[in-house]
C-alpha cells in the first residue's frame, strides 16, 4: 500500500521542483498577495451586487492598505425555467450570473490595466406549495453564484499580479 502512495505522490514532487503552483487552492502568496491587497472594489448595484462586493473584499484582503487599483464590476443575471409541473407551474429554475470586470490603475488619470468576464451557473428546485422554501432555495443559489464569481475574479487577478504589476496597454 505504501508503494502505491509513493507512486501517486511522484507527479506532485516532480512538479514542485519546476515552480508549478496549483491555481485553485490556498490563498496566493508573494507578489500576487501584495497586488491583490492594493485593489479597491467599487460599488456594485442591487442586493446581489452588494454581496459580490463583500465577497470580493473578503478575498482580496487589503484592509488598511493604500489602494493602487480600482476594480469595477458589472453584474447581470439570466433566469431560465428548466422544469414544469403538470399544471404548468415552474419546478426547477436555472440562474446564469455574469460579471464583467475592469481593473483600473487609480493614478491621476485612471487607465484600464486588465479586464475579464466571469460566468457561473446554478439551479434550484421550486417545492410545490412552499413559498418560503422556494425563496430560501433561490437565495442560497444566488449566494453560491456570488461566491463562485468572486473566487473566479480573484483567481484571475492573482494570476495577473503574479505575472507582474498590470500595465496599461
Amino acid at each position: 500500500m505504501s508503494s502505491r502512495r509513493a507512486i501517486l505522490a511522484l507527479p506532485a514532487f516532480a512538479l514542485a521542483g519546476c515552480g508549478f503552483r496549483p491555481l485553485y487552492g490556498p490563498r496566493p502568496s508573494g507578489q500576487a498577495t501584495s497586488g491583490l491587497e492594493t485593489v479597491r472594489v467599487g460599488l456594485i448595484n442591487e442586493r446581489n451586487g452588494q454581496l459580490l462586493r463583500r465577497s470580493l473584499e473578503q478575498r482580496l484582503g487589503g484592509e488598511g492598505v493604500a489602494s493602487r487599483y480600482d476594480l469595477r464590476v458589472g453584474l447581470g443575471y439570466g433566469i431560465e425555467v428548466q422544469g414544469f409541473e403538470r399544471d404548468g407551474t415552474p419546478s426547477r429554475v436555472r440562474i446564469t450570473a455574469t460579471a464583467n470586470w475592469y481593473l483600473y490603475d487609480s493614478g491621476a488619470a485612471p487607465r484600464l490595466v486588465a479586464q475579464g468576464m466571469a460566468r457561473a451557473f446554478d439551479a434550484y428546485n421550486v417545492p410545490e406549495n412552499q413559498f418560503f422554501a422556494a425563496d430560501a432555495s433561490r437565495d442560497a443559489a444566488e449566494r453560491r453564484l456570488v461566491d463562485q464569481l468572486a473566487e473566479d475574479i480573484v483567481q484571475r487577478l492573482a494570476a495577473r499580479f503574479e505575472a507582474g504589476p498590470p500595465q496599461a496597454g
